[in-house]
């Protein structure tokens, strides 16, 4: 079976035998926290219980750090399951994507028979969002799908374009989905979130997860913001009720007041990605200026599978709507990391 998200450890040992230097998975560099694993640990006595189906003191937690009552959070097994709970609560005939984005989004959407239709980002302007994916949205539109920063292209879609984007949804009756699982490595993040626009837009659904800021894309945690009760009532029923562990309940806490470490990874990001850009470009390839912890680059198609075989992986970028098999995309991680990355890719090339 081959599959279609980077980060498959499982698989790359299977086939070598060994471990890669895997830049396949956008997740922090630095590791699962300690107070994490700590947490997980402290939590093992209660895992005999079922664990709590309404994630109450999870909830209560995220409230205070989002800034959100705690009726308008809902928890899940990461974010993809929230995404498909979305996909059975709406039910939407048609919906709209950017093209190239993540790829669980028309997954989800194929489950329930809905036609996607897709606005494809342009390379000229760095498959930045444009209002032509706004003009996009028109009265058949049941739901649209933003991701910020757009995975794999790491761009940001300005917050005045989004509120715009949002009252078209509103007008058409669509129901807008911002996924903002790597926004919170960005230092402005707080002025680029939609939640600024939550309280009185009853279409609007935003997606967070623990898995990439805090390295616990194991324990599987995400949640959504949304002020719309009764679809957040639908996708509760769409899950089983305990789809989030009481490990996982566990570390969301503990990763809430890991305050100091997300700190250590937003400064590692942001100093390390222009390293890795510049390092990138110096070999010859072009690189997409991108803000987020990984990097869209082209290179020759055959470079993916070369540096597999040398023990470093690149998430290819061929499956995506948009893009074809000569553009990869890279994590951004240690300067060691990275530079070993760079010196892998510059034996390939030469």
């Amino acid at each position: 079976m081959k599959l279609v998200h980077g980060g498959d450890w499982a698989g790359y040992r299977a086939e070598f035998g060994r471990d890669a230097l895997d830049f396949s998975a956008n997740v922090s560099p630095l590791g699962l926290p300690a107070g994490v694993a700590a947490a997980i640990t402290a939590a093992l006595p209660m895992a005999d219980r079922y664990p709590d189906p309404l994630c109450r003191d999870l909830r209560k937690a995220l409230a205070e750090a989002e800034g959100v009552p705690a009726e308008q959070i809902l928890c899940g097994n990461g974010a993809a399951d929230l995404i498909f709970r979305l996909a059975l609560a709406l039910r939407p005939r048609r919906a709209l994507l950017p093209a190239p984005t993540f790829a669980e989004y028309a997954a989800a959407l194929d489950t329930v028979g809905c036609a996607v239709q897709r606005v494809f980002l342009q390379e000229e302007s760095d498959f930045a969002v444009t209002d032509d994916f706004v003009d996009a949205v028109t009265d058949d539109i049941d739901a649209v799908f933003l991701c910020q920063p757009n995975n794999p292209t790491g761009q940001v879609t300005p917050p005045e374009l989004v509120q715009k984007l949002l009252r078209r949804c509103a007008a058409c009756g669509a129901v807008l989905v911002v996924d903002e699982c790597f926004l919170d490595f960005l230092p402005d993040r707080d002025a680029l979130t939609a939640k600024q626009f939550l309280h009185d837009a009853s279409n609007l659904i935003i997606l967070k997860a623990f898995t990439k800021l805090y390295a616990m894309a194991g324990v599987r945690l995400g949640y959504a913001l949304c002020g719309n009760a009764a679809l957040m009532d639908k996708m509760r029923a769409a899950g089983q009720p305990w789809a989030v562990s009481s490990l996982a309940q566990a570390a969301g806490l503990a990763a809430l007041g890991e305050t100091a470490y997300a700190d250590r990874v937003r400064n590692l990001i942001a100093e390390e990605r222009p390293k890795l850009a510049a390092g990138l470009r110096a070999l010859g390839l072009y690189v997409v200026g991108g803000r987020a912890n990984y990097l869209l680059f082209r290179a020759p198609a055959d470079v993916g599978e070369t540096l597999r075989r040398r023990g470093a992986v690149v998430r290819s970028c061929a499956n995506y709507p948009g893009l074809d098999g000569s553009w990869y995309r890279t994590a951004v991680r240690t300067n060691a990391e990275n530079q070993k990355l760079l010196q892998i890719m510059g034996e390939v090339l030469a």
